[in-house]
């Protein structure tokens, strides 16, 4: 076995695991593609991956450059920068609950928006209630996310007291 890990560079149930998720891949695309209108599936896969990368991806580099700059421009101005920690750590505090917000944006903007009107007949909750609850979880993960770090900065803060 280890001659096949040299070989192919990782396990074998790496190997099994990357198979059975390009079969899972090939299937779910000859679903697709089996349907009324398999133009319409080509399109929205290009439509959306020159929007991820012609909008999104410049979008949240510079939006997670800037973030950096402020963090980073924060611990510069402070007097203890010696005993201080660097903030590449802490910048994934705030990347985590902003990406799991953003994906659930996403996956429900037309409800989010108040756009779709029939999705309410089977959530049998009014229309106005979506914006409020995603800000509500939005608030929930950032909220989540500083608690988590102020707990690892106390806990990995400096000691004082008894040895």
């Amino acid at each position: 076995m280890n001659s096949f890990a040299t070989r192919y560079g990782a396990s074998p149930l790496h190997l099994l695991l990357v198979l059975c998720s390009f079969a899972l891949t090939g299937y779910a695309g000859i679903r697709l593609l089996a349907g009324a209108r398999p133009w319409a599936v080509v399109l929205w896969f290009v439509g959306a991956a020159l929007l991820h990368d012609l909008v999104l991806l410049p979008l949240y580099t510079v939006t997670d450059r800037a973030l950096r700059t402020v963090l980073d421009g924060r611990r510069r101005h402070r007097a203890d920068d010696a005993v201080s920690h660097p903030s590449r750590g802490r910048i994934n505090y705030v990347r985590v609950p902003a990406f799991v917000s953003g994906v659930l944006f996403l996956v429900h903007f037309p409800l989010v928006l108040g756009r779709v009107d029939h999705f309410t007949a089977y959530t049998t909750l009014p229309g106005d209630v979506f914006l409020g609850r995603w800000l509500l979880i939005t608030a929930a993960l950032f909220g989540l996310s500083a608690l988590v770090l102020l707990l690892r900065l106390r806990r990995s803060g400096p000691r004082t007291g008894h040895r």
